[in-house]
């Protein structure tokens, strides 16, 4: 039976180390002619969400959306390098998308706020590009409600796969935003406390599943057939 997995970029499948908000406030930047004084809100937000919120902080209009969406590409364009010195992968992601990439029932692909270009960029700074079907992800460009990148993604996956809109879907992400991103789009969750959120928090929110990080390959595997039963 096929099955779709949606995995979440950062602090999910890579650290980024400081580098995503650096990319924000340098596209910041250059659409308001000047530095931001007021970090960028992350924390499990699109990219479409986090400049808007930047521009709304500074009191500045929101931007133009495809002038922003060009600032982000150009910003990240020069980052793949400073991903790979300062980033890293996450403990046993590689083995995890090595299993999923190995079943031909799971078609597995992105969830992510990134816009398609920047997550290109920090999949690919850790060769681990070639582990999804990036063509088929949702991504922050499309909408500012996470919850609608599921939907994009779904129709790319029944577009380019044949694969029904119905079949059961997981996300696998590391915010509260996550879960209920996953809940709203009627899809399940298993969260991963590899970011700011705990196990506790995680389970809270409301997570099908919740593990500590992905070293267990078997068990995720396990855990996937049991919530996408």
């Amino acid at each position: 039976m096929q099955r779709i997995v949606l995995w979440d970029v950062d602090h999910t499948l890579v650290e980024n180390s400081g580098v995503s908000k650096e990319i924000y406030a340098s596209a910041f930047k250059a659409l308001a002619g000047r530095e931001a004084e007021l970090p960028a809100p992350t924390d499990g937000r699109t990219d479409r969400a986090i400049m808007r919120e930047m521009f709304i902080r500074h009191g500045l209009p929101d931007p133009d959306w495809e002038r922003a969406q060009q600032a982000l590409e150009e910003a990240g364009r020069c980052r793949e390098e400073d991903l790979r010195r300062r980033g890293h992968v996450l403990p046993g992601v590689e083995d995890a998308l090595k299993a999923l990439a190995a079943n031909p029932a799971i078609c597995s692909s992105v969830l992510t706020g990134n816009i398609s270009a920047n997550a290109h960029v920090k999949l690919r700074a850790f060769g681990l590009d070639g582990l999804l079907d990036m063509a088929v992800g949702g991504y922050g460009e499309d909408s500012d409600d996470r919850a609608r990148l599921v939907d994009a993604a779904r129709a790319r996956i029944h577009a380019a796969h044949g694969i029904p809109l119905v079949v059961p879907t997981v996300l696998i992400g590391d915010t509260p935003r996550d879960v209920r991103a996953a809940h709203d789009a009627q899809a399940h969750c298993v969260a991963v406390a590899s970011g700011i959120h705990s196990v506790a928090e995680l389970r809270a929110a409301g997570a099908d599943a919740v593990v500590p990080d992905l070293t267990d390959t078997e068990g995720l595997l396990t855990l996937l057939r049991v919530v996408l039963t």
